[in-house]
């Protein structure tokens, strides 16, 4: 075995794998959801199309079911080291509250189910979800607990 052999094999590989955040690929599903519920309730409350609260009603469903996926994969993160940040998270956290009361009033019939109430929920989530992923697509810290800057 010739010197250039031997140091192939016992290098470091030339690429490694950044071990980020597993959440991080999820949030923008929920982001997607809600901000297309927002769109679909403006639409409805501009035509009274009842298709466009149906969309909404199941829009609003899809990114709550999409944000529980997040809190699971951001609860893995946690015990994997990851720091949390507190104010992103909370921000995410209210607005995943405020979409679960959206739904139940999105839940009731009529024109007036989302004028007046469902497009100022959708619409509050909304900047509250933008506010809590605008530095990035993450609700942790860059560096892990105990890792240098």
């Amino acid at each position: 075995m010739t010197k250039s052999e031997s140091t192939a094999l016992t290098s470091r590989p030339l690429a490694r794998r950044r071990r980020g955040p597993i959440h991080q690929m999820l949030v923008p599903f929920p982001v997607a959801y809600f901000a297309a519920a927002f769109a679909t309730d403006l639409a409805y409350s501009r035509t009274a199309e009842v298709m466009w609260y149906r969309f909404s009603v199941w829009l609003i469903a899809g990114g709550l079911a999409m944000a529980a996926l997040v809190a699971l994969a951001a609860l893995i993160d946690l015990f994997r080291g990851q720091r949390p940040a507190l104010i992103r998270t909370f921000a995410y956290a209210s607005a995943v509250v405020l979409s679960i009361f959206n739904v139940l009033v999105h839940s009731r019939d009529g024109y007036t189910a989302v004028v007046p109430t469902g497009l100022t929920l959708s619409g509050v989530a909304l900047v509250l979800l933008l506010f809590a992923i605008s530095p990035g697509w993450t609700l942790t810290h860059r560096y892990r607990i105990g890792a240098k800057a």
